[in-house]
């Protein structure tokens, strides 16, 4: 009885480990900041984009409750199986080892379970790899309507971000080329030009865009497979030497957004972050016209109200 109970104790704690953390859907302990992680916080960061307002409706609202069932209904099956089956209760097992019937079952419902997962992650997956015309509506929050979608504008501005061993540059090619690197700032320099902001993710020049406004990032690498991945924007796409791959953005909020590369690229993986500050089309346009006309982002930056 005694090992009974303790295996009982084990798949117990194992369920509550599990469900605990899945109440949440969202970065909601405390005060969550938008764009970068929050202290104690679990589940998704606060979406701003149409993107990631599909990749969090298909995950809470289709993955959550199938994986949440399917959970506890095996957890109910081995606390059943244990306890009627042990030993003890069943001294004389039964000699039989097939059930056609329960064969049958148990490989028919997981297909229909994928069906049912495929059906709406083949659309989310087709308006990640989408790049907005202008008139092409997407699924936001509504996984299941096209109808009752959203309408993104075409693409604006074009970016082409480049992974490095370890740092991302960015080129603006709708500014005749302007580029500028972006290298992670250290704890000394974070408290002398940029005190506030995250350890490991600041960066000394951010990747400026409009907000309300589709960016088309190109992205690719000079060395090793490197990974443009942003959370609050639901995009993630591998950098790879000799090839541009795409991906796209429109930001409806205002702020500063953290990634990082999310790929093993070397011995400084975990020190390439991204970051990308949003800003008023009014500010952006006199960043853009500064950076097109000097080439120079420091001077650029000093445009910025938010860093002055």
């Amino acid at each position: 009885m005694s090992k009974l109970l303790a295996r009982l104790a084990i798949v117990i704690s194992a369920f509550i480990a599990w469900a605990v953390p899945t109440t949440a859907f969202a970065q909601e302990t405390g005060d969550p900041v938008t764009g970068q992680p929050t202290d104690g916080a679990i589940g998704f960061q606060p979406s701003v984009t149409t993107i990631m307002d599909s990749t969090a409706a298909f995950h809470n609202g289709l993955l959550m409750p199938i994986i949440t069932v399917i959970t506890i209904f095996v957890t109910a099956l081995l606390i059943w199986v244990m306890v009627r089956y042990n030993s003890k209760a069943n001294p004389t097992p039964a000699r039989f080892t097939h059930n056609t019937l329960i064969e049958i079952v148990w490989t028919v419902v997981p297909i229909l379970i994928l069906i049912v997962i495929a059906i709406p992650s083949f659309g989310v997956l087709t308006d990640q790899m989408t790049t907005p015309d202008g008139e092409r509506k997407y699924l936001g929050s509504s996984i299941f309507s096209r109808e009752n979608g959203e309408q993104v504008p075409a693409a604006e501005i074009t970016v082409t971000a480049t992974g490095y061993q370890w740092y991302w540059g960015y080129e603006y090619n709708d500014l005749d080329g302007a580029s500028f690197d972006s290298i992670m700032l250290s704890d000394e320099e974070i408290a002398a030009t940029k005190p506030g902001q995250p350890r490991l993710l600041a960066v000394d020049n951010e990747l400026v865009v409009p907000v309300n406004t589709t960016v088309r990032v190109l992205v690719t690498a000079a060395d090793v497979i490197h990974a443009f991945a942003v959370p609050a924007f639901g995009v993630k796409t591998d950098a790879v030497p000799g090839r541009i791959n795409e991906t796209w953005f429109n930001a409806r909020k205002e702020g500063l957004y953290y990634g990082q590369c999310s790929e093993l690229c070397g011995k400084d993986h975990a020190f390439m972050p991204l970051a990308v500050r949003v800003v008023s089309k009014e500010e952006y346009a006199a960043w853009a016209e500064k950076l097109k006309a000097e080439d120079d982002v420091e001077a650029a930056n000093m445009t910025l109200a938010s860093l002055n």
